[in-house]
């Protein structure tokens, strides 16, 4: 059936009001209060930073009506941070930023949580992780390393690292079944306690994330001995007045082949709408596109790596079931010494 022109003029007013908010589409979901940003972990690591790295970027470029504010919940290697927001369910306006302790934590410590309590938003990037020496000690390479600690024997070098049972033992714990030596593992709060002791001589070593270590680097305190990547870095630039992140060799080059990457990903509470979920893909893409991203992807020589939507949450479970794996071989799955 066609109606002609003539029809609307004989159509009362309020029915060509209906008429037209009908035709007018859906304002699209946005918060309507402050949005609370998660960090799982202490203050001054590589979450935290890119948390407030996001958080300032979001700011800065006007990408959010309403405030948004970090807010640390490290408690129980992150548990506390994640029970918050399972307990959440349906609220649009949490997010939480999360490290490989989304896998590791409920499977060393039991804890009732689990990754699909949770909603995937977006890969942000994956983290790397390097093999760190105080600058004053004589180690040039990973082998100096490992053979010196072989040589003092079991448990004599410290490794520090964030949490227990988290991402820096797990590394720790292979290093040590690929090569026969034995560390005691020392666990901080956050990676930047971590930078701090090792700086301080309290420690012997760490595998702490780039960003977590960089200004020590910089500074002429700390010395990176291999970088737990399967090629070297793409960074140029000179972080040091004689080397970039692409200078420093693959720990498999060096004899040690142990290769680990993080999720630095966010996700909102379970039960939200995908609306909800588009509002804050489309915020973050618009983060990734400034110049204070790229700046902070070249100082922490992150793998850029980012995903949304179904590819993002397949790769979460098969991440999932990879942490399984490292962490029955570690021995540290709950239940287990």
């Amino acid at each position: 059936m066609k109606f002609s022109g003539v029809f609307k003029n004989v159509l009362p007013m309020a029915a060509a009001v209906a008429f037209a908010a009908v035709a007018v589409p859906a304002q699209a979901w946005e918060p309507t209060k402050t949005v609370e940003f998660i960090v799982p972990a202490g203050t001054g690591g590589g979450a935290d930073q890119m948390a407030r790295a996001i958080q300032g970027i979001v700011v800065k470029h006007k990408l959010m009506k309403e405030p948004m504010v970090v807010v640390n919940q490290s408690g129980g290697a992150g548990a506390e941070g994640f029970l918050a927001v399972k307990g959440a369910k349906g609220d649009p306006h949490k997010l939480i930023i999360t490290l490989s302790n989304l896998f590791t934590t409920p499977l060393a410590t039991g804890v009732p949580f689990n990754w699909r309590d949770l909603t995937p938003v977006k890969m942000m990037a994956l983290d790397e992780f390097v093999l760190w020496v105080n600058a004053e000690t004589p180690y040039k390479t990973a082998k100096d390393y490992i053979d010196a600690c072989k040589k003092m024997g079991p448990g004599k070098c410290k490794m520090g690292g964030t949490g227990s049972k988290q991402e820096d033992q797990i590394v720790t714990a292979a290093i040590e079944q690929n090569t026969g030596a034995k560390f005691t593992y020392i666990p901080y709060k956050g990676g930047g306690s971590v930078a701090v002791q090792l700086v301080g001589k309290h420690i012997d070593s760490s595998v702490n994330n780039p960003i977590e270590a960089v200004a020590h680097w910089r500074g002429g305190k700390l010395r990176p001995l291999c970088v737990f990547d399967t090629k070297r870095l793409p960074y140029k630039d000179k972080m040091t007045a004689t080397m970039s992140w692409g200078d420093i060799p693959t720990c498999k080059e060096g004899g040690l082949d142990v290769s680990y990457l993080m999720l630095r990903g966010i996700f909102m509470a379970g039960g939200v709408t995908a609306d909800q979920v588009a509002y804050y893909v489309d915020v973050l893409r618009k983060v990734r596109e400034t110049p204070e991203w790229t700046a902070l992807m070249n100082k922490g020589a992150f793998n850029q790596t980012s995903i949304e939507g179904k590819e993002f949450t397949d790769w979460v479970a098969a991440a999932e079931a990879e942490h399984i794996k490292l962490m029955k071989a570690a021995g540290f799955m709950a239940g287990t010494k």
